[in-house]
């Protein structure tokens, strides 16, 4: 019996590659401008969107001038409003900076309130979310707003209601979910055309070389002097 897991993944990526490209040009612009002009690209996830936030800071194959934030509770609290507002008072985040968002429902305080805050101080928001989905579920936050309201550049990873993709016989739900898998398409697509761009600028890309290779090490702690009084910030 074939799993049907394989083709489900095939055709998200499919709908994904052929629905997302014009908020993948925006995103990678945005992050060609945060670099070029001295920028971070910050990323945020709370529970398993953290893993989405993994793929775009601090990862072999990915933009040195990153990093993760990481909210205290690790997003114990992220559906009690006022969590991200005191949180953002924290953060490093400038007017150069790109802030992605990983948030598949977008209704909850935390990752609202982390939107909301990386505007006030300039950055441009970008979220990952599923859209579709995310309009239909009102917001937790007194602002009334989904997180996809509160971004600049909208990215939908594209999965259905409830994450999960595949159904089996004997069991009443879907199971296996599926937005890790887009959104880290949907984010290393947008690294490749960053650097893609870059280029044309005439600009070499700063990327991590994986530490399991050899000169890796010395290669991104060099780089990385550049970016070193952001880099371990809040």
């Amino acid at each position: 019996m074939m799993n049907p897991v394989f083709q489900t993944v095939k055709s998200l990526i499919d709908d994904v590659e052929s629905s997302q490209q014009e908020a993948i040009e925006q995103a990678a612009i945005a992050c060609a401008n945060a670099i070029e002009n001295g920028g971070m690209l910050q990323a945020f996830g709370s529970g398993h969107s953290e893993a989405g936030a993994m793929e775009v800071a601090h990862r072999a194959g990915g933009f040195i001038p990153s990093k993760k934030l990481v909210e205290p509770a690790r997003g114990s609290y992220e559906g009690i409003e006022g969590v991200g507002t005191n949180f953002m008072k924290k953060v490093d985040i400038r007017e150069n900076d790109v802030v992605f968002i990983i948030s598949n429902s977008g209704r909850n305080p935390l990752p609202i309130e982390i939107a909301i805050g990386a505007k006030n101080k300039g950055a441009i928001v970008i979220c990952v979310t599923a859209l579709e989905a995310s309009k239909k579920l009102s917001s937790k936050h007194s602002s009334g707003k989904n997180l996809y309201q509160l971004s600049d550049i909208i990215l939908d990873n594209r999965v259905p209601e409830g994450d999960c993709g595949c159904t089996l016989d004997g069991y009443d739900s879907a199971i296996c979910g599926m937005s890790m898998i887009t959104t880290s398409v949907i984010i290393q697509a947008i690294t490749y055309r960053t650097a893609e761009i870059l280029i044309s600028r005439g600009i070499t890309p700063p990327i991590y070389k994986s530490q399991n290779i050899d000169g890796g090490r010395e290669f991104n702690e060099q780089l990385e002097a550049k970016y070193f009084d952001r880099l371990y910030r809040i």
